[in-house]
């Protein structure tokens, strides 16, 4: 839901309608300001929001029970800030500094506190994996010790999962948001076209089209006005959805082997993802998103029948002999990914007059193959089905414009007649 367009409310406790508004938002900074000056809080990007002001907001994008996304421009770049609770008091202050004499703090320390926050949000143990190894890496090569501010707003930050989940990640993955700074708990991350629905495409491709270049996105104190190397302009709508399909590919393949545990999606819908300009498929919403130890702990529950361990769209097993849901997660990312998203994408109604030729029937096919594989009792089906997606949706690439009308049919003797999804 970050990019989400839906509708902005807060319901207070007397059940009154109230808009985030441009109003709300200074009021808001006027707060964070406030105690940014006083050294309460502090961050990178708190100079250009309180001092030189060259963050400006242009609207909410989502704010219930005290959780806000929104639109903003920083140093004329467009980012989303991000916060889970409504203010910085909300969070549980870092004991030690409760103790007006608390002794000073080393890099070691902050690593060895932030890592028992990094297992207790993502539940992942730091001497079994590599992935909060990185964060632990950049924390001790500080050359100074932490200021009270600094430690305060960290403690901030860890507390929110979704945080901690791109920060950690940042530099092992391209699937997932970047963070670009922080002020306390409010951070930024890069402004990308999210999914929707109700999109023929479900994504916006001429909003793709027109993001700025990849470099003004990295960093917005070194923004630039140049466009991307990449043009789209010799691309037909197909051939994008075919790429962010390829892309889609890639990430699930990141996502189960690239990382010392597998990460599981539980929530896969186009709202939750995004396109870079490059046309990679970024997560932007990782609420349900988790490594396989966490997995584990949340199928883990007693149960009547499967549907008692069904947990959005990660499902397990209900034994019957012992009322509890089976640790291993029977369908996968891909499963879903097919179901929700390729189903859509290459249906005989989208497709049109396109729908009855060789390779489309046959990617029809593949797709249709592929979100009925469960793919965690199936997985060497599943590995097959996905290697037949990627070639197929290679070679439509191939072919260009011709939109798959070559070719000698899907190899399994069915006639190319369009499938009815």
């Amino acid at each position: 839901m970050l990019h989400s367009e839906k509708a902005i409310i807060h319901f207070s406790g007397r059940g009154a309608r109230q808009m985030f508004t441009l109003e709300y938002f200074t009021e808001e900074c006027y707060r964070q300001c406030e105690e940014y000056r006083q050294g309460v809080l502090t961050g990178d990007l708190c100079e250009d929001l309180c001092v030189t002001r060259q963050v400006q907001y242009k609207r909410c994008l989502y704010y219930e029970n005290g959780k806000k996304v929104i639109e903003a421009d920083w140093r004329g770049v467009p980012v989303v800030l991000k916060s889970k609770l409504e203010n910085f008091s909300s969070y549980e202050s870092f004991s030690l500094l409760e103790y007006q004499d608390a002794p000073e703090l080393s890099p070691m320390d902050i690593v060895f506190y932030a890592t028992l926050e990094i297992k207790n949000s993502l539940g992942l143990e730091v001497r079994n994996t590599s992935v909060p190894r990185l964060w632990s890496q950049r924390l001790q090569e500080r050359g100074r010790p932490y200021s009270r501010a600094e430690l305060a707003s960290l403690w901030s930050l860890l507390q929110q999962e979704e945080y901690t989940f791109f920060k950690v990640l940042q530099d092992l993955s391209r699937h997932v948001v970047k963070v670009l700074g922080s002020c306390g708990h409010f951070y930024a991350v890069e402004y990308l076209i999210a999914g929707h629905a109700w999109n023929q495409n479900l994504f916006s491709l001429e909003e793709i089209s027109n993001l700025p270049g990849p470099e003004s996105q990295t960093s917005p104190s070194s923004s630039s006005s140049s466009s991307s190397s990449l043009s789209q302009g010799g691309w037909t709508d197909r051939d994008m959805v075919h790429r962010i399909a390829l892309s889609f590919l890639e990430m699930v393949r990141h996502f189960e082997n690239d990382f010392s545990h597998r990460l599981h999606l539980c929530d896969i819908k186009p709202e939750n993802f995004a396109i870079r300009k490059d046309l990679t498929v970024v997560a932007i919403d990782v609420d349900m998103a988790f490594f396989e130890p966490k997995m584990q702990d949340i199928l883990e529950q007693n149960c009547t029948s499967d549907e008692d361990c069904n947990f959005f769209d990660c499902i397990s097993k209900c034994d019957m002999h012992k009322n509890k849901c089976g640790l291993t997660r029977i369908n996968s990312n891909l499963q879903v990914i097919c179901d929700k998203i390729f189903r859509h994408w290459f249906s005989p109604t989208l497709l049109g007059a396109r729908a009855g030729l060789p390779l489309q029937v046959a990617l029809q096919r593949a797709v249709l193959d592929c979100a009925e594989t469960a793919g965690g009792e199936e997985a060497e089906l599943s590995r097959a089905i996905q290697h037949r997606l990627l070639a197929l949706l290679t070679q439509l690439l191939r072919d260009g414009p011709g939109q798959g009308e070559g070719g000698q049919g899907d190899g399994d003797g069915h006639s190319h007649t369009s499938l009815n999804f």
